[in-house]
This record gives C-alpha cells, structure tokens and sequence, in this order.
C-alpha cells in the first residue's frame, strides 16, 4: 500500500507514537510518504529520534517550501509557486481560497507551500491524518482533487478536547460525513468522538503503541543507599502536571529527605517551575533535566524507583490520553502515580500497578509516595503489573498488525463493521 502520513510538523521528539506507526509499517513492506504542513519543529535544533535516522525517514518526509514571515515576501513566493507548477494542476489551489466552503486554516497563503509536494505525487491509497485537526485540510485538498486516497484520521487528545473547546461541538460534522474511517487512542476520547456525531461503526479505539523490546523490565527494590530515585517525563506544559509533583515531594522531604526528583523534558513553564523549586526550598531535591533522548530517558528510568503522571485538565480544555512515558515507565517495571485523568485509568490500574489520585491533588500524590517509599516490598508487584498491562494492551507489534488490517479492510468493496469487528479486539466499539 501506498501511505500518506499528514503530521503538523515533522520529526517531533515527543512524538515518538507516530514513529513508531510509520516503522512498523515500513518494515511490513508498504510506502509510506510523511508529508509535515508547516514543515520542521519550531526552534529545529537537529536532535532527532534515533530511528529517523535508522529508517532515513527524512528522505520519505515532503516539506513544503520555507514561508517567509513578512506578508508581502510571503504572497509574492506563494504566487511564484502557482506559476511555477501551472503544469502540474496548481490552479486547482485557486479553489481553495473559497472561505465560504473552507475554513482559514485551508483557505491561506500557507495552502501555495502546502500543496507543491502533492501536486507532484498526490495519489495515495490511505491518507491518514495523525491529528483531527489536520483532517479538514486533507479534505479540502482531497475536495479539489489534489490528493487522492481513503481518509483515516485519528483523534489523539488535544484535537479533540482543547480544538473542540475552542471551535465549538460542531467543529468535525463535515469531516464525520466525508471522512472514512476513524480511530481513537483511548477509549474516553472515542466516546467524545461519539457524543460529537461520529458514528461508531466506523470508529475503534487503536492505542498509541510501545516497543516494548526497547524498555526492559527491571524489579524494583529499596536502594542499598537509601535514596529513592522519583521521575516525571513530559514537556513542561500545564496539562502534565509537573507542578503538583514538584509541590507533592515539598511536602514530604522533611519526612523522607533522601529521595530525588527528577524532571525530564523542557517547555514553556520551565522558569515558572525554577521559581518554585526556590520558593519551595527543594532545588537540593527536585532537578529540571531538560530534553534527552530516549537512551539518555531508558538510562534515568533505569536508575529510578517510583514514577510520576500528574496530568491535569488545562484551562484550555486540553487533555491527555494514556500517557506514553506513563507506558514506558511500567514497562520498566516502575511503581507509578498519576491521576485520574482523560484515558489515563484505560492504563493504570489503580492499586494493582499503581495510584490514582485526583488532579491538581497534591496531597493526594503525596500520601502515595510516602506510602511507596515506606511499603518497597509493593515495588516488584506493582512493576510486573504494569509491564504485563502495557505489554497486553499497547505492544507497538500488535497494533501495528491490527492498523495494517484496517487499512487493507478500507480498501476493499465490502468494508463493513462486521469486517473491522474480526480484528480490532481492542475497540468497545467492534
């Protein structure tokens, strides 16, 4: 099969799901093409997933030409570029600047950049969009005949709480109508998906897969030198969290004062939780690491004891399904904390491979980690736990077979729910 992946931005480090979804359908023989709308990351520094280059993914990725920032520079270029590919059907764009049909997202400048590597090769077999929010730029390009292929879009959280907190519940009724298929990374946003006007026989929940094979397992136990090792990875953004752990081991290092926090990411709330650190007195506990990459992440995880999730609902309506470095941490073995949140209790089982608190609790957090710390024999139970969990429910091999199977099932005349039922065990929907 022939497959295009439309992704934002292309390659993101936090993104590793959808690596690990184009790998795996490389290695089962099929041509995937990765076609990033606005091109590189944001401040691109270079650091890149060590599979990106395993697998030569930016010689499979089509980056549209660079937008420039002034507005005059920007519609000459994109003017440029019409001419330029006259041969190749740029007029069609022309029909996209219709705002009466197409929304400002579709109906911009950016669509003249958007569209020159598909006007070259547009034709597909499965177009899927990572992201609801990219699906309306899909079809409208699929609308005027730019690109061709079977729609599959996949809702992963934030285009489905914050975009439609932010857009309004009517947001995807076209793209409910037109569009193929749908799938849902957890079953609480599949339910969202649903309650907007998705129609479940053409929706699964497909989790967010792992290889598991790049995290072992490892049994916890008490340190020989009594410090117990505590990590968080997530970007430095209010829907993690972070916030109500830094303030969670505050309130316990003057019970346990040899333990360690450690934070593994970056992001916009970093002096915010510099200045906390200091405020809370806890900067001998509590270290802000920065990005690593995942060796760096395995190696840290490796050397932990306990592992914090406090994902919160953001102001903006934003959030998270089964957190991915939730995965990889029980995975590994770690007793986990976190909260009851989006799809996170899809994951964790609370009591059985970890807690569940409330967000922003806390004190909630606290009494868990007080009780870990004091009850290392729970460790090892907790860690098989949680690795027979991640390996039962979101080992990458599996769905990968199960995501090839859908596709090939949307390919054929017949497709029906009975046929997506046969495979996708997954799915409360099947």
């Amino acid at each position: 099969m022939k497959i295009a992946f439309i992704v934002w931005r292309f390659p993101v480090l936090s993104e590793a799901f959808i690596l690990n979804q184009i790998t795996g359908l490389i290695d089962r023989g099929h041509d995937v093409h990765i076609h990033p709308v606005n091109g590189l990351p944001k401040n691109y520094t270079g650091k890149i997933h060590p599979v990106v280059e395993e697998y030569k993914l930016l010689e499979r990725t089509h980056f549209p030409p660079t937008v420039p920032e002034n507005l005059v520079l920007r519609f000459f270029k994109g003017l440029g570029l019409l001419f330029k590919n006259l041969g190749k059907g740029s007029l069609k764009t022309l029909q996209l600047f219709n705002t009466k049909k197409y929304d400002s997202e579709v109906a911009t400048l950016k669509t003249f950049y958007r569209t020159v590597s598909l006007l070259q090769d547009g034709s597909y077999d499965i177009i899927h969009c990572q992201f609801g929010t990219l699906a309306p730029i899909a079809l409208a390009y699929r609308d005027v005949d730019i690109i061709k292929g079977k729609l599959i879009t996949t809702f992963r959280g934030i285009d489905i709480s914050k975009y439609v907190q932010e857009n309004g519940v009517n947001v995807y009724d076209q793209l409910f109508k037109e569009g193929e298929f749908f799938l849902a990374n957890c079953e609480f946003f599949g339910n969202r998906a649903i309650n907007l006007g998705c129609d479940s026989k053409r929706l699964v929940v497909h989790g967010s897969g792992l290889d598991c094979s790049k995290f072992s397992f490892k049994p916890r136990y008490f340190p020989s030198d009594s410090k117990v090792k505590i990590a968080t990875t997530g970007r430095l953004v209010e829907k993690k969290g972070i916030e109500y752990g830094i303030r969670a081991v505050a309130k316990i290092a003057a019970i346990h004062p040899n333990i360690e926090y450690n934070i593994i990411g970056d992001g916009e709330l970093k002096e915010k939780f510099e200045n906390l650190i200091t405020e809370l007195n806890v900067g001998h506990i509590v270290k802000l690491l920065g990005w690593k990459q995942q060796k760096e992440i395995v190696e840290i995880l490796n050397d932990s004891h306990i592992f914090i999730a406090p994902s919160v609902t953001a102001a903006d309506g934003n959030q998270d399904a089964p957190v991915n470095t939730l995965k990889e941490a029980m995975a590994m073995g770690l007793p986990v904390i976190s909260t009851i949140h989006g799809g996170i209790p899809e994951l964790v089982q609370d009591g059985i491979s970890g807690f569940l608190v409330k967000e922003r609790d806390a004190d909630g957090i606290a009494e868990k980690l007080s009780y870990l710390i004091e009850h290392p024999e729970a460790w090892e139970k907790m860690g098989l736990s949680g690795r027979g969990r991640v390996e039962e429910k979101y080992d990458m091999n599996k769905l990968n077979d199960e995501l090839v199977e859908i596709y090939q099932q949307m390919l054929n005349v017949e497709f029906s729910q009975q046929g997506v039922s046969q495979f996708c065990t997954s799915s409360q929907y099947a």
